[in-house]
């Protein structure tokens, strides 16, 4: 694993992930049961034009989403006094010098786990708590976050104050990161090809 040691949302970090896949987007690569997303093509014309402009592509953030980013130093605190683990923050990972795809966990614990942190809005959160699992929505970013960072597990944890946080273990699934790493090689190739055709036309 390589590790890019920068802030998080900072300058150096959007450049990084500029034209690079990324964990929190591998829904778009691959579905739950490994197999390719219909998202897929889009995906890629998204990133071949990022690695011509050399700028990541600007998303919208809601309130919501600025409200969750502003809780997550307070979770973060709040999972390791849960939990007596100490949380490495780094920038973005790499699973190695080739950098053809990359993650941005929320911190690394120890030498064998990760954690991905959420903060959402309340009715959500207590969907989190009710139904007891890993959201299906962020199936493809946590077992691709352990692929690209080669751990073996990843808490997910979900965060409102006042309310009992959500943090649930989820073991590394060989299978599907045997699948998502196929369908990775896959795109990174048909990604490189795609931008060598837009600087030939």
């Amino acid at each position: 694993m390589i590790v890019l040691d920068c802030k998080q949302l900072g300058p150096e970090w959007f450049a990084a992930r500029a034209g690079v896949p990324s964990a929190s987007n591998f829904d778009k690569i691959v579905t739950t049961k490994g197999e390719p997303s219909a998202q897929a093509k889009n995906y890629m014309y998204q990133l071949a034009g990022e690695r011509l402009t050399g700028a990541k592509t600007e998303t919208h953030q809601s309130a919501a989403m600025q409200r969750g980013i502003e809780l997550e130093a307070e979770a973060r605190s709040l999972y390791e006094l849960m939990t007596d683990e100490t949380v490495q923050t780094v920038g973005l990972c790499y699973p190695n010098e080739d950098k053809k795809y990359s993650c941005s966990p929320d911190g690394l614990v120890g030498e064998y786990g990760g954690t991905e942190i959420k903060c959402p809005l309340i009715h959500t959160h207590v969907g989190y708590l009710l139904d007891g699992k890993l959201p299906t929505a962020y199936f493809q970013q946590v077992h691709g976050s352990m692929l690209v960072a080669g751990r073996k597990w990843w808490d997910f944890m979900s965060y409102y104050p006042g309310i009992k946080p959500f943090i649930i273990r989820v073991q590394r699934d060989e299978q599907f990161c045997k699948k998502l790493h196929a369908q990775l090689i896959k795109f990174c190739m048909e990604l490189d090809k795609t931008v060598g055709k837009l600087m030939n036309l």
